[in-house]
């Protein structure tokens, strides 16, 4: 089976939490091969095993085992993406909330939420499973901060659960948990997740606007189906390992959790193969980095994983049917600056 994948929504605010607490957040991201420049793209889907990952190396960086609690804080109702429309417009929170769970793979594949009901409780349960053996105990406090931010969005700023419950050690101060949840607290516990009353589940929606509801659902239809394909996960690791010389069919694989056979049979069945998936997302790249100016051509080569730069310029040459200088000529010509740079076209790309 495929390892998990999130969408890089699940680090909004990852980057001004990170300064506020004087960590690095571009080094860490790249320690956990993630692209930095990538943030801003909210609905690209990255190894969720590379989140979790970010958020324990982050908590140790900035000695605050808040961290993730902290980013939770800065957390918007549209890092949901096409869910977040739809979740508010609900009739009530219950409905929301069995929404939320229904369609939970199409924001975070290794988030797993239940509810349990039973005296006039409900007891909201949430598990991390990144694919691979690493702490999740950042993910779970984002996770189950999120849930009950999300529960407030729709209950009001005055509503808060029963209790809260996480399975591992009481950190050494608790202060940011005990403002974010205002409810009692257990650590060392049987679960993860938090209590709420039944009751509040059914209460209306009082922020809902019913002319909404349809234009909502529709919306939320439309994506439903769009969660990343075979394809679209060799695409996004190709991208990834491009740069580091080690993109190849088995480490795709390996990256997956699958052997290399497993990735060749989704690819056919996508009527593609490893090799066209390559070639286009090599070119795609290509296309955007030339027309830039950030880098010269002889880093762009070396980020492809082109033996040489005048390899790169055949290979390109032969994809657009002009040089990689010629190209950067055409998309840039009055950039006056740029064209004075030294490193703006290499002598060995022609």
């Amino acid at each position: 089976m495929a390892k998990a994948l999130a969408r890089y929504a699940a680090l909004s605010g990852y980057v001004d939490v990170s300064r506020k607490l004087n960590i690095d957040p571009m080094q860490l991201m790249r320690a956990a091969q993630l692209d930095p420049k990538s943030l801003d793209l909210q609905d690209r889907w990255i190894p969720a095993a590379s989140v979790t990952r970010l958020l324990e190396m982050s908590a140790r960086a900035s000695g605050h085992p808040d961290f993730a609690l902290l980013l939770a804080e800065q957390r918007l109702l549209s890092a949901l993406g096409p869910l977040s429309m739809s979740f508010r417009e609900q009739p009530d929170a219950r409905t929301a909330l069995t929404m939320l769970i229904r369609l939970q793979h199409m924001y975070n594949e290794s988030l797993f939420m239940e509810v349990i009901e039973k005296g006039g409780l409900a007891t909201i349960t949430v598990s991390v499973d990144p694919g691979e053996p690493t702490p999740v105990r950042q993910s779970v406090e984002l996770a189950v901060a999120v849930v009950r931010q999300l529960l407030g969005s729709i209950l009001g700023e005055r509503w808060h659960p029963v209790s809260v419950t996480f399975t591992h050690p009481k950190p050494t101060y608790d202060t940011t948990h005990k403002r974010l949840f205002e409810a009692p607290i257990k650590f060392s516990g049987d679960y993860n997740g938090l209590v709420v009353y039944t009751s509040d589940l059914d209460q209306p929606n009082r922020y809902a606007d019913p002319g909404m509801v349809s234009y909502a659902e529709k919306l939320l239809a439309s994506q439903v189906d769009h969660s990343p394909t075979a394809e679209a996960r060799v695409r996004e690791l190709i991208e990834l390992l491009l740069p580091t010389g080690r993109c190849s069919i088995d480490q795709v694989a390996r990256s997956l959790g699958v052997d290399r056979r497993t990735v060749h049979r989704w690819l056919t069945k996508a009527g593609v193969t490893f090799t066209q998936v390559l070639d286009a997302t090599r070119a795609d790249l290509a296309e955007r980095m030339v027309a830039s100016d950030r880098h010269s051509f002889t880093e762009i080569s070396e980020m492809l994983a082109f033996s040489t730069p005048s390899s790169f310029s055949r290979w390109f040459s032969v994809q657009f049917g002009v040089s990689p200088r010629q190209w950067r000529k055409q998309t840039r010509p009055a950039d006056s600056d740029y064209r004075d740079r030294p490193d703006a076209e290499d002598g060995a790309i022609e």
